[in-house]
């Protein structure tokens, strides 16, 4: 019998990829968007509507997911979004958006699905994060943190749902050319006297864009999870990756002024 596999925020970038990878794999996929009739003829797979930020939607989730099916073994949390911009620059209001979709969101998905898995004592969970969960930058504060929040929840409710024989596995990408800052929400208002560290942010993105890898690679990494029977935790993909994660065991001053010189040779 095939395996069902829920992929949330399906209809574009990694989601998509990693629903379509699952699919060619022979898996029976489920994923979600919030405009689910939009495009509906580009999916090779079944879609059904779920927004992250809507209480009505997150609360009959799950009736509706298992009135498609029977019974659910995977789900990919891949939905969320980017805030990006200064701190200081971001309203309190946004910030809090993204933390709604971003974390709450992935949250309440995962509890909603969560009772089906230990009834059937089986499942996997797994969350796309990112290497800015573990390793922060300018530009980034509040996605970063929302990433870091996503990195130890699920760190905890691995050990909760050991017992139950429920894997749970995070999936954290480096730089991939995906459309996640072309779609990045922001602010209008700006403080001069972040003008010249924005100058020099702009010039690392655009060489980080330049740079960055097939998303094919992080759909394959999913894949690999999916098939592994007692998956890590941690699934790291994208080159300098180790760097970075390296660089968080060093003091701040120390990673402040590395990230700072990088910005400026550039």
């Amino acid at each position: 019998m095939k395996q069902n596999i829920l992929v949330t925020g399906a209809s574009s970038g990694f989601g998509f990829l990693i629903a379509t990878k699952l699919h060619q794999s022979g898996y029976n996929v489920i994923g979600t968007s919030r405009n689910p009739n939009k495009d509906a003829s580009k999916f090779p797979f079944k879609m059904i509507g779920l927004d992250l930020n809507s209480e009505d939607s997150t609360d009959t989730f799950a009736r509706r997911l298992f009135d498609e099916i029977g019974h659910l073994d995977v789900v990919i949390n891949n939905a969320g979004f980017l805030v990006s911009g200064i701190a200081e620059e971001i309203p309190i209001e946004l910030g809090r958006r993204q933390f709604e979709t971003n974390f709450w969101g992935t949250v309440k998905v995962t509890n909603a699905l969560l009772p089906h898995f230990r009834k059937r004592r089986a499942g996997k969970i797994v969350t796309v994060g990112s290497i800015i969960g573990l390793v922060s930058f300018p530009n980034t504060a509040y996605y970063a943190a929302s990433k870091h929040a996503l990195e130890g929840y699920f760190k905890a409710l691995r050990y909760e749902l050991s017992e139950f024989n429920i894997s749970v596995a995070m999936i954290e990408p480096a730089a991939f050319r995906t459309s996640i800052i072309d779609n990045a929400a922001s602010t209008l208002t700006t403080i001069a006297d972040y003008d010249s560290l924005r100058g020099m942010i702009a010039k690392f993105s655009d060489d980080l864009a330049r740079n960055a890898e097939d998303p094919a690679l992080v759909a394959e990494k999913v894949l690999r999870v999916v098939r592994a029977d007692k998956p890590r935790f941690r699934n790291i993909v994208g080159k300098g990756t180790s760097t970075l994660i390296n660089l968080q065991h060093f003091a701040y001053g120390i990673l402040e002024k590395g990230i700072l010189k990088k910005l400026k040779s550039l």
